[in-house]
């Protein structure tokens, strides 16, 4: 994580911890000066409360307003709801993108129970307790719109009447020549499966093995050492064999076989060489026997930045990408994304090749673990931006529900989301299903599964060499 998210994180456990001792002090009261057998009532219940509406990461007031700056192009078309349908004073253009600014307040309901907008057969959840400024993305409903016909309506909230439109214009990106960076395996697939999986030249290169975190494999009678080795076997194989589900063959995935988590430590001295954490390996080509081309760094194996941004280089040089498809510096706060999207600027200020576009993704968050909030299959509302973001573009192609199934199977292919919840997590789940009335999909237990499988694909256009 970033160290702005880590100072949130560690406020918010603050915070409860603040709030856990006065609700002891407040039992403790109870019991002396009421009844004992109170004391229990109220825990179990207190514990049932955090988890229904409580348990969320949220690190900011649902009554603050997002702000987004748009370029001074965009047309920012004025609007208003009548008799439940948007009315636009302009015409949309060519626009494909299509974000209306709202003004939303939850009812009393809606502290409870998640509110949200229904758009037309779309719908896009909001944080319980919303008040404030927001961001409904409306693309793929542009006929409804120019038509007048669009239904907008609130439940468990409540919508001003006077919205206004960005309507951002784009190329179909699909057919460029793209290049996602994964910085794990699953992270394409995560962010683009839906674009990646149309699109007419498309390479992939994943940066690291991800082979922390593999408590599961040791499971299996497996020493931590073992179980690392496996389970960076396998996601490096996921990065090579998941993408051909989506049409993309194998010559066009290369696994890079850097360490997880330690991108960091590598930018920090880039000549050092910097081996895993847990798998007690330190030699990225263990895994790279697969790639169907050869990366400087095969010459020694050295997990360092110097050949990292090498092998960014010769990928670049090599598949020629246009656009290129990377984590949100700003916005997704992974420690491993950021550092990704940094080697790639490097590299691409020291190749001979330079594209034109960056696709800026973000698979996690600073300020909301639940963004994209809501059910599976439904569209995705802009994210939180309480902090300045720069005014970049936006794209966000719509997916049908034949890719959304794809994608969804694609995610399930991916060994880091597969496997059952802890059984706290289960408890959780059928709390918030039936006080908070939450839904999960029946294609996996994974959170992605619920977040990434959606009516859009988002990303933020930058554009390069200006």
């Amino acid at each position: 994580m970033s160290a702005r998210k880590q100072v949130l994180l560690k406020r918010h456990r603050r915070q409860k911890r603040i709030a856990l001792l006065l609700a002891l002090v407040a039992l403790l009261m109870v019991g002396v000066l009421v009844a004992w057998w109170w004391v229990p009532i109220f825990l179990v219940s207190g514990w049932v409360a955090h988890e229904a509406w409580f348990a969320d990461h949220l690190f900011y007031a649902p009554a603050d307003d997002y702000s987004y700056a748009f370029a001074d192009s965009v047309p920012a078309i004025k609007g208003r709801i009548e008799s439940g349908c948007v009315q636009l004073d302009g015409g949309l253009g060519e626009a494909d993108t299509l974000v209306l600014q709202v003004q939303l307040k939850a009812s009393w309901l809606g502290r409870w129970l998640d509110p949200y907008v229904l758009i037309g057969t779309d719908r896009q959840d909001f944080e319980r307790g919303v008040s404030g400024c927001r961001y409904l993305n409306l693309s793929g409903q542009q006929d409804a719109l120019i038509d007048g016909t669009l239904q907008l309506s609130g439940r468990f909230c409540r919508l001003e009447p006077v919205v206004t439109l960005f309507a951002l214009s784009n190329p179909d990106y699909a057919e460029q020549r793209l290049m996602v960076i994964a910085p794990h395996a699953d992270d394409a697939e995560l962010a683009a499966f839906g674009m990646y999986s149309r699109a007419r030249d498309v390479s992939i290169l994943t940066l690291t093995q991800g082979e922390i975190e593999a408590e599961a494999y040791q499971a299996m009678g497996l020493d931590q050492a073992t179980a690392a080795r496996l389970k960076g076997r396998l996601r490096s194989w996921d990065s090579l064999a998941v993408p051909l589900w989506g049409g993309v063959p194998q010559s066009q995935c290369l696994q890079l076989g850097y360490y997880c988590l330690q991108l960091p430590a590598m930018q920090a001295q880039p000549e050092l060489a910097v081996g895993s954490r847990e798998s007690g390996e330190s030699d990225t080509r263990s895994v790279r026997a697969a790639n169907a081309m050869q990366l400087p760094g095969d010459a020694d194996g050295v997990p360092s930045w110097r050949n990292l941004l090498a092998d960014l280089v010769a990928s670049l040089e090599h598949f020629q990408p246009e656009v290129v498809v990377t984590p949100h510096p700003q916005l997704d706060p992974h420690s491993d994304h950021v550092a990704s999207t940094q080697a790639l600027l490097e590299a691409i200020e020291l190749s001979a090749w330079k594209p034109k576009t960056l696709l800026l993704y973000a698979n996690h968050l600073h300020d909301n673990d639940r963004w994209p909030m809501g059910p599976a299959g439904f569209g995705i509302a802009l994210p939180p931006a309480i902090e300045a973001l720069p005014a970049d573009g936006l794209w966000s192609p719509s997916l049908d529900a034949t890719q959304r199934l794809d994608k969804a199977m694609a995610l399930a292919m991916q060994h880091d989301l597969q496997g059952a919840l802890p059984l706290k997590r289960r408890i959780r789940r059928l709390i918030q299903r039936v006080l908070a009335g939450r839904r999960w999909p029946a294609t996996g237990e994974d959170e992605f599964f619920r977040k990434a499988v959606r009516r859009h694909e988002l990303f933020w256009v930058r554009t390069l060499g200006e």
